[in-house]
């Protein structure tokens, strides 16, 4: 499908009522999507026939001193994975130390489990040792 003869025009139209904050076919949004929508084109004539466009429009929106909505939405959507990743991080922390923890405290209650067999062993008493059983085998 060839391109319209005017689709450079309705494009650079759609970038000014855009810019102007008069969009009349999209949400207004800086991005080439709300570009496209705008100038009525499919967004591949920004992305793939018309790239210089695509280039002034971004550069006309940080020349204004404004960041494109897709560049904000990347920028916020990164931070939060860093504040997840760094929850995280903290998280498997604590689970390694409690790990240590619980390993720690298993082999004394075997240490001192294996030590009161023994010592049992020997006398007559009322307490008889159940036999040794490992349901969690290796």
């Amino acid at each position: 499908m060839s391109p319209a003869p005017d689709e450079r025009d309705r494009i650079r139209a759609a970038m000014d009522r855009i810019l102007a904050g008069r969009a009349e076919h999209s949400n207004g949004a800086l991005t080439i999507v709300a570009l496209a929508l705008e100038a009525k084109v499919p967004r591949n004539a920004l992305t793939q026939r018309h790239t210089d466009l695509k280039n002034e429009f971004y550069d006309k929106v940080r020349n204004r001193g404004g960041t494109p909505d897709s560049e904000q939405r990347l920028r916020k959507q990164i931070r939060r994975l860093k504040e997840l990743r760094a929850a995280d991080t903290k998280e498997i922390a604590h689970l390694k130390a409690d790990v240590e923890a619980l390993v720690g405290a298993l082999h004394q209650v075997t240490v001192e489990n294996n030590y009161l067999r023994q010592q049992s062993a020997g006398r007559h008493s009322v307490v008889r040792s159940l036999p040794a059983h490992t349901p969690y085998s290796m």
